[in-house]
């Protein structure tokens, strides 16, 4: 009768290997929990953050506007220390004369300078007007600048300080996430011709109405919010003449940065606030 000898190295060896068996096993349980929680923060709770701290910013603009407080508006966003409080300045909303935006754009030559009166622009990060999609049920802050920190991951719309202002002739530009914190222009692509978009500032509300859609372009493409809006990568998409433009632009496809969606819309009405 044979009798299998099992070595005490052998023993060893294979002690070790189920050891770091369950050591890896427990590794990957660790990283798959760790990645999940990362999603969950980016997915959900950076989109609930920054959602409330938004509606908050809009609720402390209209306080302001209704109060006639010059001095700024109060809560819904904090400061940053670097001229990005919450207090509002105000700008120039009074470029858009009694004739047609189209008549007063076609007199106006493509480099006139804006008259916006550059000690009234608002301060950089600084919210000071309110954005409204009626399809899209989104209604957000605008800020001044296009910062991450700053600006885009509060879940405000951020503005390309290079573009005009609300109402002036030219293109007034603007930017938002399409997913993660707050990811207010998650469904820009559903925009069609006609649709209404409001921008409302301390002294007025600006109506336009979307025009053209640019599905994909270059993120590189920066003539899209140009004064007068063109893509050089797809040039039948845009403008050749003066006007009174809105540009949204965001990232495509979802959950990348890779291309840029661009939907522009024209002037159609402002009114006093």
């Amino acid at each position: 009768m044979r009798l299998h000898v099992v070595h005490h190295g052998i023993r060893r060896r294979r002690a070790l290997r189920r050891r770091a068996l369950w050591s890896g096993g427990e590794v990957l349980v660790t990283v798959g929990v760790l990645v999940l929680l990362l999603v969950v923060h980016q997915l959900w709770w950076t989109n609930r953050e920054a959602r409330e701290g938004a509606e908050r910013k809009v609720e402390a603009l209209e306080r302001t506007w209704d109060d006639g407080d010059d001095s700024g508006d109060s809560g819904g966003g904090g400061g940053d220390g670097s001229g990005s409080g919450d207090g509002d300045s105000e700008t120039s909303d009074t470029s858009v004369p009694s004739t047609s935006p189209e008549e007063r754009a076609a007199r106006q030559p493509a480099d006139t300078p804006a008259t916006t009166d550059p000690s009234a622009a608002p301060r950089r990060s600084r919210a000071y007007a309110i954005l409204t999609i009626p399809r899209l049920h989104l209604r957000v802050p605008v800020a001044e600048g296009v910062s991450k920190r700053n600006v885009l991951n509060k879940g405000y719309v951020g503005h390309y300080s290079s573009s005009q202002q609300p109402g002036e002739a030219g293109n007034f530009a603007l930017a938002g996430h399409r997913n993660t914190h707050g990811e207010p222009f998650r469904y820009l692509n559903r925009l069609r011709s006609k649709d209404t978009v409001e921008v409302e500032t301390r002294s007025a509300v600006y109506t336009y109405a979307v025009d053209q859609t640019l599905p994909r372009t270059s993120a590189r493409d920066a003539s899209v919010i140009h004064k007068i809006p063109r893509s050089t990568v797809h040039p039948r998409h845009g403008y050749t003449a003066p006007g009174y433009y809105l540009t949204l632009t965001t990232c495509t496809p979802e959950y990348t940065h890779r291309y840029r969606l661009v939907v522009w819309a024209k002037l159609v009405s402002m009114r006093p606030r």
